[in-house]
Formats: structure tokens, C-alpha cells, sequence
């Protein structure tokens, strides 16, 4: 039987400070000083016995470590996450390893479409990609995790609880930008300081629309913990 998976607001209690909640899994990032420092600390990670039973995603990469944690069992975020992420910030707490959870990030991208059946084949061929099983239209995802980002598909809505304003120019595909709920409000100013303007904020704190110089349409999005 699979365990419990936790809400956005049970995880946001749960005192996990080095973690975040993003679209789904929760994410942190440790700043080691050497790439020697970050392998002698994944290597203490995978002593642990819940990362032998729940496997965390490991991306070392510019001097920093990123560990993605959740149940594909479950479908998301379960009690032995939560223990485990304790575990892994105090062995980085016990070898000096400060983290950081500014820039933490994931992104999806969607396709509007009402032939998802038609369409899901020839992006699966391009991207090698399997079915995720997150979205109820569809998604892909790579399953060597080389293309880190989520595809999925959207229906043309007519009816939406939060309508949209007419956009100037014809967007099939449009960003989700997911970050955790205490960054939204700062990546929002950056964009709309780079020449972007928000479109939308009726689905705050859930998302918010932005739109680029030329029209082009992005969500910045974060987990929902109210």
C-alpha cells in the first residue's frame, strides 16, 4: 500500500528550512566547496536506508549539489521523504555544507491542443520520452533525466475559473515556471523588471500570468500551502 502523500501545507510545516516544494517533489541545494566535498556527500547520502528504498534525484553540477525527493509510488511527497530530507541536511549541517534555496526551480512546458491522443506519439518519438502520468490530458517526461522539464498537454479552455484577456499574438506553447511559494512574489518583479507585465493574478497564490515584450504568455507558479 502506498503512504500518505503529504499536502503543500503539511510539508510547509513540516521544519525542512534547507527544502522546497516545487511542483510536486521538494528540492534542496547544497553549496560544497570542491567537487571532492560533493561526491564524499552524496556518498554519505546513499548509506542512508531510506535513499536505498526512495532513490533521490542527484545533479552535481557548477559547484553545487541539487537533490530532488519524491515517491513515484505515492504520486508526491510521503513521511519517508520528509525523514529523509532531515537526514541528508543534517549530514550537510555535519560536514559544513550551507544551503541555498534561492534559484530553486522547475520548469514544464505546455502545449495547447484537444488532439492530445494525436500529437502525444511524435513528441514521445523526438524526446524519447514515457508517459509521466502527473497531467490528466497527457505528459511526457525523459526517463534519463536529461531533459529535465516536463511536456505536457492543455485543453483550449472557454469556460476557465480565471479568464484571461484576448492575446495579441497566437501562442500555442507556453512556460510554467515553478518555484516555492516564499521566491514567487521576487521572480515575478525580475521578470516584469526585464520588460515583462503581469497579465493575471485571480489564480494567486496558485499562479500568476505574465506576458513577455511581444506577447508571449508564462505562468509563474508555486505550491498552494494556505
Amino acid at each position: 500500500m502506498s503512504e500518505e502523500v503529504f499536502s503543500p501545507a503539511r510539508i510547509a510545516d513540516a521544519g525542512l528550512d534547507d527544502w522546497r516544494q516545487l511542483a510536486g517533489p521538494i528540492r534542496a541545494r547544497f553549496l560544497p566547496r570542491s567537487f571532492t566535498d560533493a561526491a564524499a556527500f552524496v556518498s554519505r547520502t546513499s548509506e542512508l536506508p531510506g535513499a536505498v528504498t526512495h532513490p533521490p534525484e542527484v545533479l552535481l553540477a557548477g559547484g553545487q549539489v541539487i537533490i530532488t525527493l519524491t515517491s513515484i509510488d505515492a504520486g508526491g511527497v510521503t513521511a519517508s521523504e520528509i525523514d529523509l530530507a532531515r537526514e541528508i541536511s543534517a549530514i550537510a549541517a555535519d560536514v559544513g555544507l550551507p544551503a541555498d534555496t534561492t534559484h530553486l526551480i522547475q520548469a514544464e512546458f505546455a502545449l495547447n491542443t484537444s488532439a492530445s491522443d494525436r500529437v502525444s506519439p511524435f513528441y514521445a518519438a523526438l524526446l524519447d520520452g514515457v508517459p509521466a502520468g502527473i497531467h490528466s490530458n497527457g505528459d511526457l517526461v525523459d526517463p534519463s533525466g536529461q531533459v529535465n522539464t516536463l511536456l505536457w498537454w492543455q485543453e483550449p479552455k472557454t469556460d476557465s475559473r480565471f479568464p484571461l484577456p484576448d492575446s495579441v499574438v497566437d501562442q500555442r506553447w507556453h512556460l510554467d515556471v515553478w518555484v516555492s511559494h516564499d521566491e514567487a512574489e521576487g521572480r515575478i518583479a525580475a521578470a516584469i523588471s526585464a520588460g515583462g507585465r503581469l497579465v493575471s493574478d485571480a489564480a494567486a497564490p496558485s499562479y500568476w500570468v505574465l506576458e513577455d515584450p511581444d506577447g508571449n504568455r508564462a505562468c509563474v507558479c508555486a505550491p498552494m500551502i494556505v
